[in-house]
């Protein structure tokens, strides 16, 4: 017989990410960020590899990463504007959470999982926040590709890649909701 927790479900049916760009301070100090990081490391983590870890943003971090979003952008190719959008990402922010892939060697689960494995962290972490009351979005951009940032900026090694960054502040605007699926186009019931 379930047991069903309808407030999980209700939050669950109402979650909304936050727009990074109405987030602002105060952010969650480390007291508050440790449960829900704890929340989003209960993903599930096939084999028990844990093929991600964090890296927790703060604000003079997410200031020197502006910058060398700045200095990046023009050697990719990117136009003024968006290296602009990019740089306010990490300048604005109050709070950001890197969470890490980490591809590591297994002969019993394959490496999809574990990419699989990091985006539900993903999710997890921004779930956690907003059940937690703050603001939450989860961003990556085009600078979290690029080797070079993510080695220089991040200290990322060789086997490891961004799998998405959260953005955690006090929420400043709410959001309209915005459409969402439709269900009957996106399910297919098998009976036999």
């Amino acid at each position: 017989m379930p047991h069903p927790n309808p407030d999980a479900m209700a939050f669950l049916l109402s979650r909304r990410s936050r727009p990074a760009k109405t987030l602002r301070a105060p952010a969650p100090d480390r007291a508050a960020l440790e449960p829900i990081l704890t929340a989003a490391a209960r993903s599930p983590d096939h084999g028990k590899l844990e093929p991600w870890r964090f890296i927790v943003l703060e604000r003079g971090a997410l200031h020197r990463l502006a910058g060398l979003v700045e200095e990046r952008g023009p050697d990719l190719g990117q136009d003024a504007d968006q290296i602009a959008k990019a740089a306010s990402a990490y300048r604005d922010s109050p709070l950001a959470v890197v969470v890490v892939e980490i591809q590591k060697s297994s002969e019993k689960i394959p490496q999809i999982e574990m990419t699989y494995s990091a985006g539900a962290v993903c999710l997890a972490l921004l779930n956690a926040a907003l059940a937690s009351g703050w603001g939450a979005n989860w961003l990556s951009g085009w600078a979290s590709h690029d080797r070079a940032f993510v080695e220089q900026g991040l200290g990322l090694s060789a086997d490891e890649r961004v799998a998405g960054i959260i953005h955690i502040g006090t929420e400043t605007s709410a959001p309209p909701e915005r459409p969402r699926p439709d269900l009957d186009t996106i399910t297919e019931w098998v009976t036999e």
